[in-house]
């Protein structure tokens, strides 16, 4: 008689670990059900739940020892084949790099020389025009860097809902926009004026803070907020 093989996706919705991970966070997982997750697929006769209980009592549910275990001595735990011991052992092997590598220094901005500092190498020598946007977290340190739109040599066509988006997505505190010239000219046109206002206006709707808007050209940068210029 043949036997059906155990999938995560036969259990009941609340009862699958990527489901109940997806609705409540992994953190609220057991280590059980993470290992499920990683294995997959069970066999004839066993559940990826059931592989994943017998690979934590093989390691005295112990996960340091679990982490330490080489491919031929997870093969040779019923039910565990070469891809499901290599899933596990990449799992690990992330953790370990992942412990040895130091967090990056996110870049601070200070003034507005650090934001021209950081879109300059993006919007320097560009025949077209682009809008940029810097997301900022409570300590001014960058979280990200969007291009939002690319135009033609006059202008480009800025949405106020993609910056929104894009900030609230972050998890921003702090936006700064940015966009070049090609022509050279610093000065703020009237349209650029109105969407930086329109933009700050929004923003605060959200307690998003909007701390600047810089063009960029190649006569160097003028900051809204250094000459005033900000709504």
């Amino acid at each position: 008689m043949e036997y059906p093989i155990f999938r995560i996706r036969d259990l009941a919705l609340e009862d699958r670990p990527r489901e109940k991970g997806l609705r409540q966070g992994l953190n609220g997982l057991s280590n059980t059900e993470l290992l499920a997750i990683l294995i997959g697929t069970g066999t004839k006769k066993q559940s990826a739940l059931d592989l994943a209980r017998l690979l934590l009592q093989k390691a005295g549910n112990d996960l340091h020892h679990l982490g330490k275990l080489t491919l031929p001595e997870l093969e040779k735990i019923s039910g565990i084949g070469e891809v499901k011991a290599i899933r596990i052992q990449a799992c690990f092997e992330l953790s370990r790099r992942r412990k040895a590598t130091p967090p990056a220094i996110k870049p601070k901005i200070r003034c507005s020389q650090d934001a021209w500092k950081l879109l300059e190498g993006s919007l320097s020598d560009l025949q077209h025009e682009e809008f940029w946007i810097l997301l900022l977290n409570r300590s001014n340190q960058i979280i990200d860097q969007i291009r939002i739109s690319q135009g033609g040599i006059s202008g480009t066509v800025t949405d106020v809902r993609l910056i929104l988006n894009a900030a609230v997505e972050k998890l921003a505190s702090g936006i700064i926009l940015a966009h070049n010239h090609p022509s050279g000219n610093l000065s703020p046109s009237d349209a650029d004026l109105k969407i930086t206002k329109k933009i700050k206006e929004a923003a605060s709707m959200l307690d998003l803070s909007l701390l600047d808007h810089l063009i960029l050209s190649d006569q160097g940068y003028l900051s809204m907020a250094d000459d005033n210029l900000m709504p």
